[in-house]
């Protein structure tokens, strides 16, 4: 059985979001934010520190974006996957790694210097510029969805889980408000997924079960 570690509402979201659209069967392991500092032994499964990690098997993976092209491509018989011999697997492809690289990684710098560095390291000007940068780069999402309903193949794909993560971490820090309209409408479409709501009853419930913090990870405050 798949295996996924999970803090709430971090990366490791998008491959929970993924196994819940695919109705794959899963076991569901809840850790405390950070939990490189707050959960030691898990240290030992992922040296990293890092959530999320996938075991599917012997495989076994650390990267979110990787994860939804892997669970498309392997358990989902076409349904989120884009084939190679598809005029649009290029653009499935680029957003799938856009989603992390060009639309995640500037909001984990201003998480990072607005909130997780101490005083005396925090860097107001440098959360505003990579807020912005983050908000920039977000032309290519409306730019796509101009005439489209979801970003390529003219269907839902596991690069919409993929870059809504990255929608749902800007509500988390207060951008969601300078989304153009085309983008807000995007995302309101994707919190209305059953899955997706689903995926967050589930984080839910499963933080309590398991005794973890329900506050999603970009909250939480040191």
């Amino acid at each position: 059985m798949l295996v996924l570690y999970h803090c709430v509402s971090a990366r490791s979201l998008r491959p929970l979001w993924m196994l819940e659209e695919l109705g794959l069967p899963y076991e569901l392991r809840m850790l405390p934010f950070p939990p490189r500092a707050l959960a030691r032994d898990y240290l030992q499964e992922n040296p990293l520190g890092t959530v999320p990690l996938l075991v599917d098997g012997a495989t076994r993976m650390t990267e979110s974006a990787a994860m939804c092209q892997y669970l498309a491509a392997r358990h989902s018989a076409g349904q989120l996957d884009v084939p190679m011999d598809d005029a649009a697997f290029g653009t499935y492809l680029n957003w799938l790694h856009m989603s992390d690289a060009t639309l995640t990684f500037p909001q984990t710098l201003v998480l990072r210097y607005t909130h997780f560095e101490p005083p005396e390291r925090l860097q107001p000007q440098v959360a505003t510029d990579y807020a912005r940068w983050f908000l920039a780069r977000l032309r290519a999402v409306d730019a796509a969805l101009q005439h489209a309903d979801y970003l390529c193949a003219n269907r839902f794909t596991a690069a919409d889980v993929a870059v809504g993560y990255a929608l749902l971490l800007a509500q988390h820090l207060g951008l969601s408000a300078q989304f153009s309209p085309t983008v807000a409408a995007y995302w309101q479409r994707l919190q209305a997924r059953p899955a997706y709501l689903r995926t967050l009853q589930i984080q839910q419930q499963a933080a309590l079960d398991q005794g973890v913090p329900t506050t999603p990870s970009p909250d939480i405050r040191p």
